[in-house]
């Protein structure tokens, strides 16, 4: 009876630990990812926001394998079913045309200093919009400490500092200019300037929003 009792407890921990483990990995545990174990070797400051930012990579993946369990189930759906679903999420498109959360930006850059989102073209959103189908709207985010390297676009640039502070850096025809930058600040960066900058926080975020103004294929950038 001692060794049945045994026996049985023994397998009841295995289950629930491999009860555990799968709860952990089908609800973003980061325990045991690779994500958390990076964020582990932080200081102690930057720890909640590595964190954070592994849950949101989690969301994303299962949110994307969701998608694609989706379209498997429908197995990529009729012409029309598209087609219908399309008109239903335009008239949604329709109702709301100038609210934008957090789901309508699209990630082209990422690393673990930061990350650069992109609004869609306007005129993909709604027919309402295409008045403005010649702008875009990004928000880049820096994390404390980090250099955001040299890089331009085909676009002008307005960028208003949403939070935290540092230093930016145009070269435009040979001429460097070097700003320091705060919450509130509005700085310019015309087409083709190259321009770099960093975060001088030890502590905060710097995220700057960007108005882009296409000047060769409406609503286009590189």
């Amino acid at each position: 009876i001692v060794v049945l009792l045994a026996t049985l407890l023994c397998a009841a921990a295995a289950v629930a630990s491999s009860w555990e483990d799968d709860n952990l990995h089908h609800h973003g545990g980061h325990k045991s990812g690779r994500c958390v174990r990076r964020c582990e070797d932080r200081p102690w400051h930057q720890r909640p926001r590595c964190l954070e930012q592994c849950r949101e990579e989690e969301r994303e993946k299962r949110q994307e394998r969701s998608r694609h369990e989706a379209d498997d189930r429908s197995g990529k759906g009729s012409s029309e079913d598209e087609r219908e679903r399309e008109q239903e999420e335009e008239k949604q498109k329709d109702r709301r045309p100038y609210v934008f959360d957090r789901r309508s930006f699209r990630r082209v850059v990422r690393s673990e200093q930061g990350s650069l989102r992109v609004l869609r073209p306007f005129d993909e959103v709604s027919r309402l919009l295409r008045g403005i189908r010649d702008y875009r709207v990004a928000v880049l985010e820096a994390n404390p400490r980090s250099f955001v390297v040299p890089s331009h676009t085909d676009a002008h640039c307005i960028c208003y500092v949403v939070e935290g502070e540092g230093v930016v850096t145009t070269i435009e025809n040979g001429e460097r200019r070097s700003y320091t930058i705060k919450q509130g600040h509005v700085f310019v960066a015309p087409a083709g300037a190259v321009t770099y900058l960093a975060n001088t926080d030890g502590r905060k975020k710097l995220v700057i929003t960007k108005i882009l103004h296409t000047i060769s294929v409406p609503g286009e950038f590189q």
